[in-house]
């Protein structure tokens, strides 16, 4: 039983959708509603406001840390396991990409990802950062950055605890991330995505 509370707990704080909170509290357009349609951090930055957008860049992640430090603190004290943790992370990234706030269309799950991964390692929360920020800043793709983020991350927790329970919730979490950017991935191919940076028109 509390195990199975600590997963709504974590899908309701993975509902919270922070691109939708922060631009209305800044009198923004509504990011479902230009630019890649999607709400989170890389299209609230196309509405040209760069504070929104750290905002919800910072938001999103924390939800996904919250979620899995709060699992780690407390869980062991009311029999939780490595599985019910690695259910907790997939619970939050699941509350983002279908939040029950916003009628179940949420983002694509970088930060709430990478806020996870934080949440359960530093080292590998940096490592797959790291990784992002080399994509982006070399291609200046933001959704490119995410999938070659997506592949590797599982790579470096394998590499750092070897197989186990939440390994599979990282392969779960990547392979979700793969899919919702199945629209960018057809845009790259064609050469249509958008770069980072550019407002919307």
């Amino acid at each position: 039983m509390s195990t199975l509370l600590f997963v709504l707990a974590a899908y309701l704080i993975g509902s919270i959708s922070f691109a939708v909170v922060v631009s209305r509290l800044f009198g923004l357009s509504d990011p479902r509603t230009y630019g890649s349609k999607n709400p989170g951090a890389t299209n609230v930055l196309r509405s040209g406001n760069k504070a929104a957008a750290v905002l919800t860049l910072i938001g999103d992640g924390f939800k996904g840390w919250l979620a899995v430090w709060l699992a780690l603190r407390f869980g062991p004290q009311y029999g939780g396991e490595d599985s019910g943790i690695a259910l907790v992370a997939i619970a939050v990234f699941l509350g983002h990409l279908w939040p029950v706030f916003f009628r179940f269309v949420g983002g694509k799950g970088v930060a709430t990802a990478l806020g996870v991964l934080l949440g359960i390692n530093l080292w590998l929360g940096v490592g797959t950062l790291v990784t992002w920020l080399a994509i982006a800043f070399a291609f200046r793709y933001s959704s490119l950055a995410a999938l070659v983020a997506a592949v590797f991350a599982p790579f470096y927790y394998g590499l750092l605890f070897g197989v186990d329970a939440m390994l599979l919730a990282v392969l779960v979490m990547s392979a979700l991330l793969i899919y919702r950017h199945r629209a960018n991935i057809a845009n790259l191919m064609n050469g249509k995505e958008g770069r980072l940076g550019k407002r919307k028109v």
